[in-house]
């Protein structure tokens, strides 16, 4: 294995990328990402475990639309299969794969923990659904302190999980390391990465202003709510379909043993770093 250090004009092409895909197979995906969103709903619905169950779950649906993307990129009509990749490559990456999700619930549970030592717990509430953001709670200044603190503490969070579900999955890569690979490529390629964040930003930010647009035309308010949830839901769908793609590039691809035939039946996109599609 071995990493890529891409020019940071590559973070539109990952932005593209991820748009790509979803034109290809917008049905798909968008169905294979409300069906991993409502497995990981159900599952924190479960009494005690619950939560931290669905927090275990985020790096194998991370996982899970990676390789949705590969196989759209491929002409591939990505099938509900792939919400299982990451339990269908054997004994040691099915278990090192839910070593991963401890991880991230752990690191998760950390970040909130923090947080709650601000506020008493009120931002981790509100962040957990089992609150509702008032107004007071908005003007207060602890509450600021703690989403803050939990934004800055959450994004070296992401950054170690990035890669590591690719690295589990395609270069079986063990847990640990594979935070330490992933962190350490999305520093070396902070540039793009800075350049891929503001290229959603922005995406976000047009999609935004076209419900605002469309309530505005269909009828104000009442029907904001169904719009927004509806073009929220493509944009995250294009976002986590956009992840394959800094991950081909960040990292040579594998090589393709006999002994591992599963890495075979879900390959990363082809294509040289940015190129994006």
């Amino acid at each position: 294995m071995k990493l890529r250090i891409v020019p940071a004009r590559t973070g539109i092409a990952w932005v593209r990328g991820g748009i790509s895909v979803f034109r290809r197979q917008p049905l798909a995906m968008a169905a294979l990402f409300f069906m991993a969103m409502a497995a990981m709903s159900l599952a924190s619905l479960f009494p005690f475990i619950g939560p931290v169950l669905a927090l275990v779950l985020l790096p194998s649906v991370t996982l899970a639309m990676m390789v949705a993307s590969a196989e759209a990129m491929q002409g591939r009509f990505p099938t509900p299969e792939v919400l299982l990749a990451a339990f269908r490559t054997g004994r040691q990456r099915m278990r090192h794969m839910l070593q991963l999700g401890l991880l991230y619930a752990a690191g998760f549970l950390l970040v909130i923990g923090v947080s709650a030592l601000i506020d008493g717990g009120a931002f981790a509430q509100v962040y957990l659904g089992r609150a509702a953001l008032t107004p007071e709670l908005v003007d207060d200044g602890d509450f600021q302190a703690a989403m803050w603190v939990s934004m800055l503490l959450y994004l070296p969070l992401s950054l170690l999980f990035w890669h590591a579900p690719g690295l589990v999955h395609w270069h079986g890569v063990p847990p640990v390391k594979s935070l330490f690979f992933s962190i350490v490529a999305c520093t070396r390629n902070l540039g793009a990465f800075v350049v891929y964040g503001l290229g959603w930003m922005a995406v976000f930010a047009f999609g935004g202003l076209l419900v605002s647009l469309l309530a505005t035309l269909l009828g104000g308010a009442g029907a904001l709510g169904g719009i927004m949830l509806g073009l929220a839901m493509v944009m995250a769908t294009m976002l986590f379909g956009s992840i394959v793609f800094t991950f081909r590039d960040c990292f040579e691809p594998p090589e393709q043993a006999a002994e591992r035939p599963s890495d075979a039946e879900t390959p990363v996109p082809p294509g040289g770093p940015g190129t994006g599609t």
